[in-house]
């Protein structure tokens, strides 16, 4: 019982952090405490891992542009915008109603992609096949657990596979920039997710 209260604390604290919300309130959330707790975990080392990715000199070394790429055909950063606030002037806010459902499936469809996407990047030509793997390997079984965490079927078919395989080709430097560009992307993604989850959390979109 003193664990489930303290990880019910933990993702409390955490969601509201994300979210950038004050209210002293414990969040009351559809998923549950305990698969809100250890999803909203999950979730936040997946960006502190990707966050660590990009800071380190293997995925992105030599590679000068600072372009982003978002590839995923998942449209989360709309499912999963916050319902409009007359007192807000956040122009990626919505006037329709928020589904859950629909932001959370959105949300596993973006982690069935960025799986299936590494997956196939490690069986292409590489750099360094050995600081790859131990590099991206890591990203790969948080994924795997969010994907069991039982939020929702992932929807995963595959055309994820087949979208994922066709952005490589033979040439190491080019498959690292491309790489390089992807994972930029999943972290911007990833932020959007975290955010999406404290939205969830806070219980608003039920009010």
């Amino acid at each position: 019982m003193a664990n489930f209260s303290f990880y019910f604390a933990s993702c409390a604290l955490l969601l509201l952090t994300l979210s950038g919300r004050t209210s002293t309130g414990l969040p009351v959330t559809a998923l549950g405490a305990e698969r809100c707790a250890r999803c909203s975990l999950l979730f936040r080392s997946l960006l502190l891992n990707i966050t660590e990715l990009l800071n380190g000199n293997v995925l992105c070394f030599g590679i000068i542009s600072d372009e982003v790429v978002v590839r995923s055909k998942a449209e989360t950063l709309l499912a999963c915008a916050p319902v409009l606030n007359q007192n807000s002037g956040c122009r990626m806010q919505r006037n329709s109603t928020f589904s859950e459902s629909e932001c959370l499936r959105n949300i596993m469809e973006d982690l069935a992609y960025y799986d299936a996407a590494i997956k196939s990047y490690l069986k292409s030509p590489l750099r360094s096949h050995e600081e790859e793997s131990a590099l991206l390997n890591p990203t790969l079984e948080i994924i795997k657990s969010l994907k069991n965490c039982s939020l929702m079927p992932t929807g995963e078919n595959d055309s994820s596979e087949e979208d994922a395989a066709q952005i490589w080709g033979n040439e190491t430097y080019a498959n690292r920039q491309e790489m390089c560009k992807m994972m930029r992307g999943f972290h911007v993604r990833a932020i959007t997710i975290n955010r999406a989850m404290g939205y969830i959390s806070s219980g608003d979109h039920r009010k």
